[in-house]
């Protein structure tokens, strides 16, 4: 099976619903023609380096400045970005036992602040995030890397340590960009977190430069005046303002017009079109692989463990290892009434982690229809039982009391409310709480309110991943990416799942040529994840939705790839 065949084979079995979006061509001129642009992100950034977050918010607004070797655009299918070509075994670049993947770096590319952007700078970003005490999180994006050598100032080559048919993980897509080298320097493994500097102003080879940060707050960027195209960007300058909530993000670009681009309305579909008859502005929508889902905690999350231990595989979770626990939970989930209440043609009832393309998702459909009676039968037959009347089940003196969290957001809270209700109905006993997005999804290693340390015993939130095979993302789940202290806290298996026969069959997947072959391994893992071990709950497969400008041209949603992945092309249109 050809290189070239996997991936665009994926690619081609895309089934994404997507409003028309203005596919109007940038029409040239001088670099910052157009004066200033607004971004608003209601889930502020809180770093500019994307291997030391897992959070959409931060990564996207670093993908303003740093980039990737090759990225997704807007169907899925790969394109070149900081080289000639896409690496395939037609064209050469991908070794015809699968071995090693070649990238032919660019002629002529420069960092922002005027230096040769070389290969120096793709290894150096590889042995960055490899780094055992760097806490990368983006690590799953290295799996089965064996090395990554240097073959001149243009070339870089990626050695795998198995014949790995998709070999699109280093340096593909926005969470895996190039960071420079001269840099980060000095700021390699445990020094990682604490290089302030270079993490909130990263040089990059991206449209603009970060000239103010001000974490959870608002980011001012300008044009990088070595942007290789010298008439891009259109912009001059760019006011990225995070923080408040998704009903004013809408409102700004919708009805006040305060800003051009308001990212992820997670807000009920009346609110959203009563805001886009102010007629400034146009929601724009479309369907990939973003998945709302609750995490259930497989350890202990409680603060009378010391800080080091809480959260972590030392101490299992009292009654969430229970694996009929956990299945009782799916069962008393109404998914379609959440849709309907959240999102409407916007959203889809899933019980799959990876719902797209749709060659990767399983039937997989046990999960959708509720049943409240079932779950506590299951519950009892569990040995799970109100033993003294208080309304909440125990067994062994321990009490089924849930603290569940997640972002301040409209629609979850709702999403809270109802499911808090039905799980009292079968008997736990249920506290609500929230937090802000910009520290939830923030990924400090100090903090302990992230979705990472996940001081809870079950969260909610919604990710995807980049590009239309699942391999990386599904690598996310394996024993080692657990975070907690020796990761910095970094790390995308926050429900702590380990499987030694999830993670054989995901080294089988690195190894699997054929594309229906692998798709079927794919959706095992899928089915591991969620129907047979309900590991993690999904809800809802979200079409995501955000809103521009009028007056603002050049604008493509891609859900596959970074939001502002062509920032570049954006421009100020004339009446």
């Amino acid at each position: 099976m050809k290189m070239k065949t996997i991936l665009l084979g994926a690619a081609a079995t895309l089934a994404m619903g997507q409003m028309a979006q203005a596919q109007d061509t940038n029409p040239g001129g001088e670099r910052g023609r157009d004066g200033s642009v607004g971004i608003i992100y209601w889930q502020a950034p809180s770093i500019m380096n994307s291997y030391l977050s897992g959070g959409t918010k931060d990564i996207e607004a670093a993908s303003l400045v740093i980039e990737p070797l090759g990225r997704y655009d807007e169907t899925g299918a790969p394109v070149p970005w900081l080289v000639d070509e896409i690496p395939t075994v037609e064209n050469g670049g991908v070794a015809e036992d699968l071995t090693s993947i070649t990238w032919k770096i660019t002629e002529g590319l420069k960092w922002s602040d005027g230096t040769p952007f070389t290969a120096n700078d793709v290894k150096f970003t590889a042995d960055y995030c490899m780094n055992p005490e760097g806490g990368c999180a983006q690590l799953a994006k290295f799996e089965g890397v064996e090395s990554v050598e240097v073959i001149d100032d243009l070339t870089v080559k990626v050695n795998f340590s198995e014949p790995t048919p998709n070999p699109y993980g280093p340096f593909m897509g926005n969470q895996s960009p190039i960071i420079q080298a001269a840099q980060f320097a000095d700021c390699t493994g445990a020094k990682a977190p604490e290089c302030t500097d270079a993490n909130f102003k990263p040089i990059g080879t991206g449209p603009f430069v970060v000239t103010d940060f001000r974490t959870n707050d608002v980011i001012q960027l300008e044009a990088n005046p070595n942007y290789r195209d010298p008439s891009k960007p259109a912009f001059q300058n760019v006011t990225f303002k995070g923080g408040g909530d998704a009903e004013a993000a809408g409102r700004a670009v919708l009805q006040t017009g305060e800003y051009d681009y308001a990212w992820n309305l997670q807000l009920a579909p009346d609110v959203i079109a009563a805001m886009a008859e102010g007629g400034v502005g146009t929601p724009i929508i479309a369907f990939g692989t973003l998945v709302e889902r609750i995490e259930l905690n497989h350890t202990d999350p409680s603060p009378n463990l010391p800080e080091g231990e809480r959260s972590t595989r030392a101490h299992p979770h009292p009654f969430l290892t229970d694996e009929k626990v956990r299945r009782a939970l799916s069962m008393a989930i109404d998914r379609n009434l959440l849709v309907e209440v959240g999102y409407g043609d916007a959203g889809r009832a899933t019980c799959n982690i990876v719902p797209a393309p749709e060659l990767f998702a399983s039937d997989n459909t046990g999960c959708l229809e509720q049943d409240i009676e079932g779950a506590k039968a299951l519950l009892d037959e569990a040995g799970w039982t109100d033993t003294n009347g208080n309304g909440v089940r125990d067994k062994d003196g321990v009490e089924m009391n849930i603290l569940y969290q997640t972002s301040t957001n409209a629609v979850r809270q709702d999403f809270q409310a109802l499911i808090k209700d039905w799980w009292e109905q079968i008997g736990f006993g249920v506290e609500l709480r929230n937090v802000d997005a910009s520290v939830f999804f923030g990924g400090d290693p100090g903090s302990p309110d992230t979705f990472q340390k996940f001081y809870a015993d079950v969260e909610m939130y919604a990710n995807n991943f980049d590009g239309t095979d699942p391999a990386s993302y599904l690598a996310e789940r394996t024993c080692d990416k657990a975070p907690g202290p020796d990761s910095q806290w970094q790390g995308q298996n926050v429900n702590r799942f380990c499987s030694e026969e999830y993670d054989a069959l995901i080294v089988k997947l690195g190894q699997t040529a054929e594309l229906e072959e692998r798709a079927t391994i794919a959706k095992q893992l899928n089915d591991m994840l969620t129907k047979d071990s309900m590991s993690l709950l999904p809800l809802v497969d979200r079409g995501r939705v955000s809103a521009k400008s009028n007056t603002l041209g050049g604008v493509i949603l891609n859900t596959w790839d970074s939001e502002l992945w062509n920032a570049a092309d954006w421009y100020r249109m004339k009446s």
